[in-house]
């Protein structure tokens, strides 16, 4: 019996051996598939929609050419309308049915949390999520990567920066009760202390609330100077419109989710000019056209979808589709998700679209860091101040 248990262990070894490795999740010699969560029906589509659109359309182009490795890209976009019960049954979809390869641009703080209890077992990479919360990559684990900085290190500095540069007193926030309304909370209320500043209060408010006097009046009877905000799209620019009409006279800090081209636009067209701040870790598209690399990237968006111009949605998905295929590339043609993850550790490259470098290491998965604090003028973005 003892000779017998010897022969077949050698015969499996052998045989073992013999085989090919078994294949990684969404990866085969002509395809690797990239799944992704998406709000494209609710508070924070604007983000979305044109992030789906640039990042296919940059993997359209990498496909026309072949490829990477031989491997054409294949996104697959799962709508949560920005309900987390919607994103776990999507999730579910991609990661036990569709089984892919990497997340890339899942939108929503409380969707990707959610999220992580399906992708950790598998430790399926987490890339350019769109959130900027704290907890995407916190406790650290080596699938999680984020575009740039922090909503809470952002909001914190620019809060500090608008008390110590701008005279700023007393901030007050609006905000949704959610991981991500919580993450402005803290920003605002540290950069507030941090600079001496007061704090006043703050408001909580539901995704689809569109009736804001209330607690505006609230936050002038208070005495703010400036309110931190933490709400969808529509809800900022509705908030701020009809702060400027009821005379409420504050400015307003916005973190990286609603730095966007569509809440320039927006206010403009309802007459507010000025006094709205934000701070995000990218640049706004506006004012660097003139870049040849930016403005040909800008033609052929506009091209591709008949859109007017590019927003901030699309530029976030541009550059996420960007840092995936450079790290497919760098993983090399043997694609493992330790290859994939150990290639995004030593990426570095100037990401034009964006305007930031990004850098990341074994010890940051964090890809830009700058922090940039800018202002609306006339309908526009302009950089008042760079964070190094």
């Amino acid at each position: 019996m003892k000779l017998f248990k010897t022969f077949a262990a050698a015969a499996a070894l052998s045989l073992s051996a013999a085989l090919p490795a078994l294949a990684e999740d969404g990866v085969t010699d002509t395809e690797v598939k990239i799944g992704a969560v998406h709000d494209l029906s609710g508070i924070f589509a604007p983000f979305s929609v044109p992030a789906v659109k640039a990042a296919q359309l940059y993997f359209d182009e990498v496909n026309a050419k072949g490829g990477v490795h031989g491997r054409k890209i294949t996104y697959i976009v799962e709508d949560h309308g920005y309900q987390v019960p919607k994103a776990v049954q999507a999730g579910n979809k991609l990661i036990n049915r569709d089984n892919v390869f990497a997340m890339l641009l899942n939108l929503g703080t409380p969707m990707n949390i959610a999220l992580f209890k399906m992708m950790e077992p598998k430790g399926i990479p987490n890339v350019a999520p769109l959130t900027s919360a704290r907890q995407v990559l916190e406790p650290p684990a080596p699938w999680k990567f984020m575009t740039g900085s922090s909503y809470y290190d952002g909001v914190k500095l620019a809060s500090e920066y608008l008390a110590k540069e701008q005279g700023k007193k007393t901030f007050c926030l609006m905000y949704l009760p959610t991981d991500f309304g919580k993450e402005i909370e803290m920003g605002v209320k540290d950069g507030a202390a941090a600079a001496g500043a007061a704090f006043g209060i703050e408001t909580q408010h539901k995704p689809d609330e569109t009736d804001f006097s209330g607690a505006l009046g609230k936050i002038k009877e208070a005495g703010c100077d400036t309110v931190a905000t933490a709400l969808g799209i529509s809800q900022t620019i509705n908030v701020i419109a009809t702060a400027n009409k009821l005379g409420v006279d504050v400015d307003f800090l916005l973190s990286s989710a609603g730095f966007h081209t569509v809440v320039a636009k927006g206010l403009a067209a309802q007459g507010v000019m000025d006094g709205v701040w934000a701070a995000a870790g990218w640049l706004d598209l506006e004012a660097r056209v003139s870049n040849p690399e930016v403005g040909a990237w800008v033609k052929s968006y506009t091209e591709a979808t008949g859109e007017k111009f590019p927003g901030t949605g699309s530029l976030l998905g541009r550059s996420a589709a960007e840092t995936m295929v450079r790290a497919l590339e760098a993983a090399g043609p043997d694609l493992t998700r330790a290859s994939f993850i150990a290639a995004l550790e030593n990426l570095s490259f100037d990401d034009v679209i964006m305007g930031a470098k990004v850098a990341y290491s074994p010890d940051s998965h964090v890809g830009a860091k700058e922090i940039f604090i800018s202002k609306v003028e006339n309908g526009s973005w302009v950089l008042v101040h760079t964070v190094q």
